[in-house]
């Protein structure tokens, strides 16, 4: 079938599934202890979508012109038998990339696994590599090894170049910008620093923690010469640039600073079956209602295709230049996934 397009002519090209709303930290840039506690009542497992459920939904995704695949939480590999999904989604027809998104802390343990299934690539969040910044971010006793031995791995298993995504939050950990830098130079990992961003309604945010993009390319350019790189393919969200000295490359993502909305060709899954047209959505489109009521897969592709080609989100521009846009609150990262 012929590629679609929304109406700021944005192809959808990549789909991002979220197998979980659970997660084992408390990030509270995503879901801040005060909010995701102990009585949190999160999805039962009736209410996810079953892997059969995700397959068929990637599969008619795959039919309109999706090609890459991301599977998100909550934290992925908490969802049981994830390796099996994997297998199901590496065979669909017309997908070329299959990647997943985690925190890392059982990276360890599955890596392997997830390889022999089929997966492609993995990004793994780091916030720091100091265990008492990395704490703070993350809220949680969790070390920082754990994660380093997924993210190595990840590597031994062949999943790589490794993205490792870096939210910098000023006051938090925005001191341990160089010192990720420092690590990660002369490795096979893609270092990739995020701007804080205000997704959800529960992270307390606020513009002034955010750090510019431009300042962490300042400090970083300052101690190793940066040269700006091409961007590696239509519709990438990260700047690229390249040391000076051979050592590898990092990457940016100013989200907040400069919007990239216009260019945006992705779709998010949640894992009980809405489909959400931008991260900063405040509503999804009930797909496992469809799946559940015996809908077929054209049935299905017709639903995506049309709220796709109704799909008008640019909530990062709307927010940049002052407008307001609807005002409703938004859904949680953690439950559509980053």
């Amino acid at each position: 079938m012929a590629q679609i397009a929304d109406r700021l002519k944005r192809p959808l090209r990549d789909l991002r599934i979220s197998v979980t709303d659970r997660c084992n930290l408390r990030c509270g840039y995503c879901m801040p202890r005060e909010v995701f506690g102990k009585d949190f009542a999160f999805l039962d497992r009736a209410e996810l979508l079953s892997f059969e459920e995700i397959e068929m939904i990637a599969r008619v995704a795959a039919g309109a012109g999706v090609r890459k695949l991301r599977l998100t939480g909550g934290e992925p590999l908490l969802r049981r038998e994830l390796p099996r999904l994997v297998a199901m989604l590496a065979r669909i027809e017309g997908i070329e990339d299959l990647a997943l998104t985690t925190n890392g802390t059982a990276l360890a343990v599955h890596a392997q696994a997830l390889a022999d299934a089929g997966l492609d690539r993995v990004t793994v969040s780091l916030d720091a590599l100091e265990q008492k910044a990395f704490s703070s971010m993350s809220d949680t006793r969790v070390p920082v090894g754990r994660v380093l031995a997924g993210i190595e791995a990840a590597h031994a298993a062949g999943l790589g170049p490794v993205k490792v995504n870096m939210v910098v939050r000023r006051g938090i950990n925005d001191h341990c910008v160089s010192a990720m830098a420092e690590h990660f130079r002369g490795r096979p990992e893609v270092l990739r620093f995020i701007e804080y961003m205000d997704v959800g309604e529960t992270n307390g945010w606020r513009l002034e923690q955010v750090v510019p993009a431009s300042e962490v390319l300042a400090a970083i350019d300052a101690r190793w010469p940066l040269r700006e790189l091409p961007a590696a393919h239509e519709g990438e969200v990260a700047s690229r640039w390249a040391y000076r000295d051979g050592a590898g490359e990092i990457g940016v993502i100013h989200s907040v600073t400069e919007p990239f909305c216009g260019g945006c060709s992705r779709a998010r899954l949640s894992a009980d079956g809405k489909l959400h047209t931008c991260l900063f959505a405040t509503r999804g489109h009930d797909l496992r209602a469809l799946l559940r009521g015996g809908a077929s897969d054209d049935q299905l592709s017709a639903r995506l295709r049309e709220v796709w080609t109704r799909r008008a989100d640019r909530y990062s521009e709307l927010r940049t230049s002052g407008a307001r846009g609807d005002e409703s609150p938004r859904v949680e990262m953690s439950y559509i996934g980053g």
